[in-house]
């Protein structure tokens, strides 16, 4: 069951939307008339099955989600979004929570964990909490993308030169660990630095660690 209908102008980002994930649907249909009520723009899961199937890289908002559920529980759902690579910002609302499932879902990076009957307010707080770190994540994987773009253009050779330089290493240690000329060296050097638009080994060395090429 999906649900996406919402008659409400949306207080948050339109690329945001509040993905309400619970087995118990009268539950979820009241919860989603309450966030559309308060603005947001929500889509409904009856399962945790149902939207992992659905999840793509690209969606943005954050998940709203039982803990206690046939097949696929709260917890699941959680690494599940890590496994897939799309960290959203997950919320638990569970009628069956305890403290120290409480304490390995926030370590496990959830955003806070509440019971169905807290305040409105206590989980609007948490919904902006959580729409604020999925758009600081949002914004920094974009910053990653764009680092990582001119290093699609190395070739092979270039990147095994590249991974020397921001070891530190000199252009003679370089061509003794590769086999190759030492002018190669100095010609892979001048290639990489046009390639990715820098003009020092600082710069250059900064570049790759924040686009997190070697790891």
């Amino acid at each position: 069951m999906k649900d996406a209908a919402s008659d409400s102008a949306p207080a948050n980002d339109p690329r945001e939307i509040i993905y309400l994930v619970d087995d118990d649907v009268s539950h979820l249909r009241s919860l989603a008339r309450l966030l559309r009520a308060a603005g947001f723009e929500v889509v409904i899961h009856d399962s945790a099955a149902e939207f992992l199937a659905e999840l793509k890289p690209g969606m943005d908002g954050c998940v709203i989600t039982d803990l206690m559920m046939p097949g696929i529980d709260g917890m699941d759902l959680q690494q599940g979004l890590l496994a897939a690579g799309n960290p959203l910002p997950v919320i638990f609302l569970s009628g069956h929570g305890d403290i120290p499932t409480s304490v390995q879902a926030m370590r496990s990076g959830a955003e806070d964990f509440l019971t169905k009957h807290a305040p409105k307010e206590k989980i609007f707080e948490a919904i902006r909490r959580a729409l604020a770190r999925n758009a600081t994540d949002r914004a920094r994987r974009a910053r990653i993308d764009d680092l990582r773009r001119p290093f699609a253009q190395l070739t092979e050779r270039e990147r095994e030169v590249l991974r020397q330089v921001v070891q530190g290493k000199l252009n003679k240690q370089i061509a003794a660990d590769l086999g190759l000329h030492e002018r190669t060296v100095k010609f892979h050097r001048s290639h990489l630095t046009t390639k990715l638009g820098v003009h020092s080994v600082a710069e250059l060395t900064r570049m790759a660690d924040e686009a997190g090429i070697f790891g």
